[in-house]
């Protein structure tokens, strides 16, 4: 069963386990027993892949402004930085 995070007027937040059909349902605070709202927050992306939230991770580094470099990004693995093509047609293509 997932849980569900709510705020008590007095008491302030808690957590219950509820099935999903009870989860729009309002629930009694443990404490004081008073009607209680349910508090949306954001997911757990704690089981994203490890490359997915490096990227994520990247992204909101980021936001803000992006990162400056001094240099042209290498290649990586394949094999030069100009890609090459046999195309009879590029060749005829304007060239800067």
């Amino acid at each position: 069963m997932p849980t569900y995070a709510y705020r008590c007027p007095q008491c302030g937040p808690f957590e219950l386990v509820r099935p999903m059909a009870a989860s729009d349902a309002a629930a009694d605070c443990p404490r004081c027993s008073a009607t209680s709202t349910r508090v949306f927050g954001a997911p757990a992306l704690r089981a994203l892949h490890p490359g997915v939230r490096a990227a994520r991770e990247r992204d909101e580094r980021s936001a803000a402004g992006p990162d400056v470099v001094s240099a042209l990004p290498s290649a990586g693995r394949r094999g030069g930085g100009v890609r090459r093509t046999t195309d009879p047609r590029h060749a005829r293509l304007p060239r800067p």
